[in-house]
């Protein structure tokens, strides 16, 4: 074994497990999201004693009054707040816990590990669609919304990865994905950039996927899979089977896992046309396109 196990001192994890019990029972509770995060957010960063005076009708200062007002979400935006075929009802309390993992992970107690897992590991039994037992969940993961995230048992998720469920993601059992790994479910156009394309995006119980790989949307990574360091996968990496280079192809199976797994190929097959999520949106939809391009090719019949 190359890891052992390590534990605060028992004042402190009885510290770490009060504070962690308190959140979640506000968050499962009929109070407002925003109210819970606000407060939360207040404490975590030192400030109790400024939001006060602010509340009170104290005087502060333009920064501090904005840096205030930013520790609720209402008072937040994010990139997804964007994209117009989100579930709106949904979004709105992802948008919420989002922000407070976001935010806490700016916190110096962020850094403090066997604090932070345990307390991320909480936000997302509220934020996921589904999320098993056992998790470890590092620092700088970010989401599109979270709510379209499924995840397993025993799944490890390193520093500074980025699940994109704009469409959904679902990972299995025992996953490892390393740091600055990008996992995406959503595509665009190549010529209309703002037309997005949202699928389902597939990673099996025991697969690991290594530092710094890009996962396409509408892949599928196939149970015990490996992704090699800064592969590029478009496409279904069959079970048991090591898969580099960009675009990534399968190179080796798994040594003792000949007998049960699939012949390798000089490519990776295709299949994100099944997993695609269609949606509609609204006849009278405010568009916003940051762009203002002429899309329109010249040889276009």
């Amino acid at each position: 074994m190359t890891k052992r196990h390590a534990s605060l001192p028992p004042d402190a994890e009885a510290g770490v497990d009060a504070f962690i019990e308190e959140v979640d029972e506000r968050l499962a509770s009929e109070e407002e999201t925003c109210d819970v995060v606000q407060d939360t957010l207040v404490d975590l960063f030192g400030d109790r004693e400024a939001y006060e005076r602010w509340q009170d009708g104290g005087d502060v200062s333009p920064a501090e009054r904005v840096r205030l007002q930013g520790y609720d979400p209402c008072n937040a935006t994010l990139e997804s707040e964007y994209y117009a075929e989100k579930d709106e009802d949904r979004f709105q309390r992802s948008k919420h816990l989002q922000w407070l993992w976001r935010q806490f992970d700016d916190t110096p107690m962020a850094d403090n590990v066997a604090f932070a897992l345990r307390f991320r590991q909480m936000l997302a039994e509220h934020l996921f669609d589904e999320v098993g037992e056992n998790c470890r969940f590092f620092k700088g993961i970010s989401f599109t919304y979270g709510h379209n995230i499924s995840v397993g048992d025993n799944v490890v998720v390193h520093d500074d990865v980025h699940l994109d469920d704009r469409g959904a993601l679902e990972i299995g059992d025992r996953v490892s994905i390393s740091d600055s790994a990008q996992v995406l479910s959503h595509d665009h156009d190549i010529v209309d950039q703002t037309e997005v394309v949202n699928y389902r995006t597939i990673i099996e119980d025991d697969v690991r996927l290594t530092y710094d790989t890009l996962v396409r949307a509408g892949s599928k990574l196939g149970e015990n899979s490996v992704v090699g360091a800064k592969a590029i996968v478009d496409g279904d990496v069959p079970a048991h089977h090591v898969a580099v280079g960009q675009p990534a192809k399968s190179v080796r199976v798994k040594p003792g896992w000949e007998s049960v797994a699939a012949p390798m190929e000089d490519r990776l097959a295709r299949n994100k046309e099944e997993r695609r999520i269609d949606y509609e949106l609204s006849g009278d939809l405010d568009v916003f396109d940051e762009f203002q391009r002429d899309l329109q090719p010249p040889d276009a019949q």
